[in-house]
């Protein structure tokens, strides 16, 4: 059955309720679960410093192993998907994580990089200040807005990504938060606001504070949810990260 814009962004909101609860309901095991490569630190951090290794396959290890520990939904094995993929009653969703250097920290504040396979919103990319490029670049996602399209077992396919920013030399987090990225059929309503053009012609950012809320939604409720801000972080990083914690604060 084909959804109404507002029905859509309200299985939007739906699970990324559900998930932010999920993850402030875990906050401490997610908390425990990053801190646990502290026991081995001498282990890993020379090789870890000299590139070879990466804090995100960690973090990765944490976060999925809660995700499917609390068996949310049926995973998929589509090779066509994002990091988590899996079936539940009204939806196929999509999770990915983004790990992010507080050295990149102006890859964080305002714009995410997401793949072709991790989002379905087909619409022109522009640049940061909202101009054309010439010639014009449109932008094709891989995934379908919806799953069995036209089909009696059709669903909507949605997208959420976990943002993860931490400090390089101690691998200290600093700030966790969930965001939905709008489903492709939503885009007569937000045109080509989430895009932002990427560092290659065929690649995009998604610019989450152009969409902020659920606009079609009775309140505007937020497409972003703060699960974690460290309140004793450096001034520095903290003014950098001011649109998360105000929303933190509004909590």
């Amino acid at each position: 059955m084909k959804l109404s814009q507002k029905q859509i962004e309200e299985i939007e909101n739906k699970y990324l309720t559900k998930f932010f609860y999920f993850l402030k309901y875990t906050e401490d095991e997610l908390l425990k679960g990053f801190n646990t490569k502290e026991k081995i630190k001498e282990d890993w951090f020379d090789k870890y410093k000299s590139g070879i290794s990466d804090f995100a396959v960690g973090a990765e290890r944490i976060v999925y192993s809660l995700f499917n520990g609390k068996g949310i939904g049926q995973p998929n094995s589509a090779p066509v998907g994002s990091d988590m993929f899996f079936e539940v009653e009204d939806a196929f969703i999509h999770i990915d994580l983004k790990t992010v250097q507080t050295e990149n920290i102006g890859d964080y504040v305002s714009s995410i990089f997401v793949g072709g396979n991790q989002n379905s919103y087909k619409s022109e990319i522009k640049d940061s200040k909202g101009c054309s490029f010439s010639p014009r670049r449109m932008y094709e996602p891989a995934l379908p807005t919806y799953y069995n399209k036209g089909k009696e077992n059709e669903k909507i396919c949605l997208t959420y990504f976990v943002t993860i920013l931490y400090e390089r030399d101690n691998l200290n987090i600093l700030n966790i938060n969930i965001i939905c990225m709008p489903n492709g059929e939503l885009e007569s309503q937000y045109k080509d606001r989430p895009l932002q053009a990427g560092k290659n012609p065929d690649k995009t950012r998604f610019r989450f504070t152009n969409v902020p809320t659920f606009e079609l939604l009775e309140n505007t409720p937020s497409r972003i949810k703060v699960v974690y801000f460290k309140d004793d972080m450096k001034k520095e990083f903290k003014d950098r990260l001011e649109f998360f914690h105000r929303l933190n604060d509004s909590k």
